[in-house]
């Protein structure tokens, strides 16, 4: 777990970076030979993710593969984006008293790939109540500032939330255009890279800015995202998303633990089902 100096240092600069261990080497090797196969269309679970932004054959070689609940599809891709722990230090580190599955993200970026355009996670979440959550980046693969890794914007989390820009995030000309009308005036961005081990990760706050940078070097960048939210988070009355107010039941705000399980609560709750899924080594 983490200690009150990590929690410190989350809320005062609005990430924490945990250079390995969160995820064991041999569980790394499992994970990466699952995201071949689900960049390949094997869906394991016979479920498609939700959002498939990257095909081979159809898509450009020199944008960032991404799928979005990839747990869906594979157990073992859930096992790691859904565990106890990762839900234990996010509900640590936001102040929840639990935490549960908002959605996951596979991310890809092979040599030569673009960038990802800076963004805060907290800009898409309207169609929440509270429209908040804490993310966890894990590396699959050791990372470095050259090679397209994940770059935080010390203390961004403090400043106002920026109006959404879905134009911009996929392969923009220019990905740090967004800080350009975010930034508070007199402050310089501080940029901070993610340099980790493999099963090494990140934790940021929803209104944290981050993006990535192309991948100037000459091997792969690949990394596991889960965004949670608090335990009590329901679907907002009126705002919507387009593809995932799909899982919002006629009448009723609650989200259902089939699709947003419950992964950490203080009182010990977790959902039932999530027992069934394997053990990663």
């Amino acid at each position: 777990m983490v200690t009150d100096e990590q929690v410190e240092s989350f809320r005062r600069d609005g990430f924490l970076i945990i250079e390995e261990g969160l995820v064991s080497v041999a569980a790394v090797e499992l994970l990466r030979e699952r995201f071949a196969a689900l960049f390949d269309g094997d869906y394991a679970t016979g479920i498609a993710p939700d959002e498939v932004n990257w095909k081979k054959d159809r898509d450009r070689d020199d944008v960032t593969r991404q799928l979005c609940n990839g747990w869906r599809s594979d157990d073992l891709i859930a096992a790691q984006v859904l565990s106890e722990t990762t839900g234990r230090i996010a509900a640590r580190l936001g102040g929840y008293r639990g935490t549960r599955m908002l959605q996951d993200n596979c991310l890809w970026k092979p040599p030569g790939t673009k960038s990802l355009g800076m963004h805060q996670d907290g800009s898409y979440a309207g169609y929440l109540s509270p429209p908040e959550m804490i993310t966890c980046w894990v590396a699959l693969d050791e990372t470095f500032a050259q090679g397209g890794t994940i770059e935080y914007v010390r203390g961004s989390h403090l400043w106002p939330k920026a109006p959404p820009d879905r134009g911009s995030f996929h392969a923009p000309e220019n990905w740090l255009a967004p800080l350009d009308g975010a930034t508070p005036e007199g402050v310089d961005p501080e940029r901070v890279p993610v340099v980790v081990k493999p099963g090494g990760c990140a934790f940021h706050h929803s209104l944290t800015f981050h993006g990535s940078g192309a991948n100037e070097s000459e091997v792969e960048r690949r990394a596991l995202v889960s965004h949670l939210v608090p335990v009590e988070t329901r679907f907002h009355p009126e705002n919507t998303d387009l593809i995932y107010s799909r899982y919002r039941r006629r009448n009723d705000l609650s989200m259902d633990e089939s699709f947003f399980p419950v992964l950490w609560d203080e009182d010990g709750a977790r959902s039932a089902w999530l027992g069934e899924l394997p053990s990663l080594p």
